[in-house]
């Protein structure tokens, strides 16, 4: 990145960070003090591990100018797939987890292979992506809600260290793993190098077809996680799972920073940019306002940071 990106970056993490800590504050306040509660705390942290691998998911396919329409489709149809091998096939955790993060990294490997061959744009493809995923997944699971697997692995989802959630904490190695793979690797350096210009990229010996299928299978590989984060968290999962997942998953980069066009990433802000949103859910819950406010809200901002980025490009 610029030194011009790079300093933009920092501007919109520290804005991010002034609003979180700003906007925690106030609604502390508000509460009376309940939300400071070690319980509370961890409830609200509890709902961003979800949030922030699906933004990361959708980031790394925004860096290369892409998008990936099918991130809560894979995400539910993995996630039902796991509690069905473990509650009716009788998998043991350690089998079914890894089985369906590789299956979710396959499809969306799937995902760059056909993008790569058919020459067909992403938003295309994942969106017939998704709705065969959602064919799968209402295959899968039916009507019911699949419960009593593993209970070693709904311990799991349910720990926490202080009152910072485990699975919170997945989702932040994950967001580090991220970061580490963009900055400090040559395939990351490569996937923003073909994001940014894909002509200079290949004029550099860029396979600019290999970095497309990278960034779908790591979104996949990303999306799987988040499904095994699910199936440990969550009381149950049924058809209903990932089907909130796509505007989380647009809002939290593009909010942080990750511009439409490719060539960037934002980890830090996706990751702050996912928090923000759940302070809205929570001021939400705490008004007692309609669930839609959220997404107006939400999907407002998004609009609104797209049109500035838009902008200043433009004067530029």
């Amino acid at each position: 990145m610029s030194t011009l990106s790079t300093s933009r970056a920092r501007s919109t993490e520290a804005t991010l960070l002034a609003v979180v800590v700003v906007g925690f504050a106030a609604l502390a306040v508000t509460s009376g003090g309940d939300l400071l509660r070690s319980s509370a705390i961890t409830t609200v942290l509890t709902y961003i591990a979800v949030p922030v691998l699906i933004g990361l998911a959708q980031m790394v396919v925004l860096a290369v100018g892409q998008m990936n329409l099918s991130v809560g489709a894979l995400g539910g149809f993995t996630a039902v797939l796991m509690g069905a091998a473990m509650a009716d096939g009788g998998w043991p955790s350690w089998l079914a987890v890894p089985a369906g993060i590789a299956l979710a990294a396959a499809i969306g490997a799937a995902n760059g292979l056909i993008v790569v061959f058919t020459r067909i744009n992403g938003f295309v493809v994942t969106l017939a992506t998704m709705t065969v995923l959602l064919g799968l997944q209402y295959r899968v699971v039916g009507t019911r809600t699949i419960s009593g697997y593993s209970p070693g692995l709904r311990a799991l989802g349910t720990a926490s260290v202080g009152p910072v959630p485990v699975i919170l904490l997945v989702a932040l190695l994950v967001a580090a793993g991220v970061a580490v793979f963009v900055r400090r690797t040559v395939p990351g350096r490569r996937l923003l190098a073909s994001g940014g210009n894909p002509i200079a990229a290949r004029l550099s010996g860029i396979s600019n077809d290999r970095v497309l299928v990278l960034a779908h299978t790591l979104s996949g590989l990303i999306i799987g996680i988040a499904a095994a984060v699910t199936v440990a968290s969550a009381p149950g999962v049924n058809s209903s799972i990932g089907g909130d997942w796509l505007l989380p998953s647009f809002a939290a980069p593009i909010i942080g920073g990750v511009a439409l066009i490719g060539g960037s990433v934002a980890v830090a802000g996706t990751v702050l940019a996912a928090f923000v949103v759940r302070l809205v859910d929570v001021a939400r819950a705490q008004f007692s306002l309609d669930p839609s406010w959220v997404n107006l809200v939400v999907g407002l901002v998004v609009l609104g940071t797209v049109i500035l980025t838009q902008r200043r490009r433009r004067t530029r």
